[in-house]
């Protein structure tokens, strides 16, 4: 057998015209065979050569090449057979047994029992089928010898059901993987055998990991939840065993009925930290979009171009994407085009470069299109950046926001949705502050009696946006170190892109005027707990004093300019609850429309003077609750604009 084996590999790689022609002759040496076979068990005796036998042989051979030929039999891989390849082989012989069962009872040939247009064709049937798949095991076996060589990945799947099924028959096509076997949490499990593996249950795991050697960990459970996931994934990391994790997407980014080991993907960080989404509510996302002229400023950006993913789903007649930067707009303007061609969907979608923070600017674009429901989530967002550049992050972030809700009321816009932060609550940096103002901006306008229902939405931190510590970890990870962290004890509240975008539209549709949307970001994470997951979800360790054998170290680099040890969502504890589980309403401070216009005034004098001492003290006496970090401008002093 070990010499058979020897030549299997040089038979695979034969030419495929090659190779179909040995398994036609092959199936025409089972079909002759099968001959004498269903001759014995009709007539009992048996007879090697004679007229009949040699003229069924040829009627039988015949058929089987007609019926093969027209079904498409020999298009498939041997070495791929398996029970879907027996499957797709009964209708062709039955076209064989209608052919013989035609001629036997059409020409009555003496001799030969018209029995035999059943009978043959399934002893061939067995025959051949059999063939099929002991063939296919074989050559498996003997290409998958490497599979015995140290650089070989050893691997376990995580969930015994349908799809872990499905992925353990799809790994028998990929040389260089060998499955150890299936870890299950249901006990009903242990012990079967799953496609020639063994079952085991879960609290096994990290006996099963060290006895067979195991190199990666596939997670087969399209269906489960983000927190059961979350659970396995640390159990995996804290064992002594350390294995790479990679998971199939959740089952509504596959078509279960055809899962792949092309469907793994690696496990990302985002998967465990974001939370199991709540469906939304299609009537309040359809609610100011469906059939309306949307606009989104800062489309480009990652809030922005999510928004108008989002969007475009609902239908609207006209969706505006405007943006400052070229680059940014052109890349999700194509994004969009390209759905809009796939789905064949009927709706205009048009760039438009354009500068919300130049008033000249933002009056044409307002005018030119005239949106009935605008999303403004264009604003500078980074607190080291805006702080180290304040008249243009002033500029961008306040003006921005004054210029595009007085154009919004000028051409009739019906709803006007601010996308704020959780940094405008009690800031402690600028970014913060100025995004504050934007929501006083907001408020003052809607307590001013317009005609266009103004609103603010303010959430934290999103996963995977520009500029965010996930894909800065991940870089310095893939560098080898050392992941820098600005304070041990700095937590964040974080929620997936996707799931932020749809609960703005949602709560922008809720909205009567004025209100400050408060998303629900779930529970902090602490960022030295997030880097040192990332960090093990690598499949690496952490090198700290107790494990100084590690692969990477978590820095401390120091508090930047402005930043808080937490964030802060709410200004007021009396929030009130919505309709919606994740959406909550704050009562906020504002200030009057004449109030606040006097400062707006002096703030932007002070930015047209590039008084860049003056335009903080502006900003910072417009905001209550503004605590600076390190004493340079006091909020005191601040006031004193307000006051002159």
């Amino acid at each position: 057998m070990r010499q058979v084996y020897s030549y299997l590999p040089e038979l695979v790689a034969l030419p495929r015209a090659v190779r179909r022609l040995l398994v036609v002759a092959a199936d025409l040496a089972i079909c002759s065979f099968a001959v004498w076979i269903a001759f014995w068990l009709r007539l009992g005796e048996w007879d090697w050569v004679n007229l009949p036998v040699i003229q069924f042989m040829v009627l039988a051979n015949a058929s089987w090449l007609i019926a093969a030929f027209a079904g498409g039999t020999y298009r498939s891989v041997i070495r791929f057979s398996g029970r879907h390849t027996v499957f797709r082989m009964i209708p062709v012989f039955i076209g064989m047994s209608s052919m013989l069962a035609a001629v036997l009872f059409t020409l009555h040939p003496p001799g030969i029992p018209r029995t035999l247009s059943v009978l043959h064709p399934l002893v061939f049937f067995f025959g051949a089928a059999t063939l099929r798949v002991a063939a296919a095991q074989i050559i498996w076996d003997a290409i998958h010898a490497r599979s015995r060589l140290p650089n070989c990945k050893r691997i376990l799947i995580y969930g015994a059901g349908s799809a872990g099924q499905q992925l353990a028959h799809s790994m028998r096509h990929e040389p260089g993987m060998i499955l150890v076997g299936f870890i299950d949490d249901n006990r009903a499990f242990k012990g079967r055998i799953l496609e020639g593996k063994t079952i085991w249950h879960s609290s096994q795991l990290e006996r099963v990991l060290a006895r067979e050697d195991v190199n990666e960990v596939f997670l087969a459970m399209p269906s489960a939840s983000r927190q059961a996931k979350r659970e396995i994934v640390d159990r995996l990391n804290h064992t002594k065993i350390k294995v790479a994790v990679r998971s199939l997407p959740s089952i509504s980014q596959i078509a279960f009925d055809h899962v792949s080991i092309n469907d793994l993907k690696e496990v990302q960080i985002e998967e465990l930290l974001g939370r199991d989404e709540v469906a939304p509510d299609e009537a309040l996302l359809a609610h100011d979009i469906r059939g309306k002229v949307v606009m989104v400023t800062g489309a480009g950006g990652s809030i922005g171009s999510e928004l108008a993913r989002q969007i475009l789903r609902q239908f609207p007649k006209h969706l505006i994407l405007a943006d400052q930067s070229e680059y940014s707009l052109y890349r999700i303007d194509a994004e969009l085009q390209d759905i809009k061609r796939r789905e064949n969907l009927e709706l205009e979608i048009t760039p438009d470069l354009a500068n919300v923070a130049d008033e000249d600017d933002c009056a044409r674009l307002f005018a030119r299109w005239m949106p009935q429901t605008v999303f403004h989530a264009a604003a500078y967002k980074h607190v080291p950046l805006v702080e180290a550049n304040r008249i243009a992050g002033i500029r961008n972030n306040v003006l921005g926001t004054l210029h595009s809700a007085l154009n919004a009321e000028l051409v009739g816009t019906e709803k006007f949705v601010l996308i704020s932060t959780d940094k405008a609550v009690r800031p402690t940096n600028i970014m913060g502050a100025s995004k504050r103002a934007c929501e006083l901006v907001i408020q003052s306008r809607a307590e001013a009696q317009s005609r266009t229902n103004f609103t603010a939405v303010r959430f934290g931190n999103v996963l995977g946006s520009s500029g965010s510590v996930v894909p800065k970890f991940r870089e310095q990870i893939a560098q080898g170190g050392p992941v820098t962290i600005t304070h041990r004890d700095v937590t964040r509240y974080f929620m997936t892109i996707p799931e932020a975008a749809q609960l703005v539209i949602q709560a922008g549709a809720m909205a009567n005027g004025g209100e400050v949307f408060l998303l629900d970001m779930g529970q902090p994470v602490k960022i030295a707990d997030l880097a040192a997951a990332m960090i093990e979800l690598s499949g690496l360790t952490v090198r700290t004093l107790d494990n100084p054998e590690g692969d990477i170290e978590v820095v401390e680099v120091g508090l930047r300019p402005g930043e808080k040890l937490y964030e802060e969502l709410l200004i007021d504890a009396d929030a009130e609850e919505t309709n919606h589980p994740r959406i909550v309403r704050a009562r906020e401070e504002s200030l009057s429309w004449l109030t606040l216009c006097d400062v707006l005034e002096h703030l932007r004098k002070s930015l047209h003077r590039l008084d860049e001492q003056q335009a903080v003290k502006t900003l910072l006496g417009l905001v209550p609750g503004y605590r600076q970090p390190h004493g340079s401008i006091e909020p005191e002093e601040a006031r004193e604009v307000i006051a002159a």
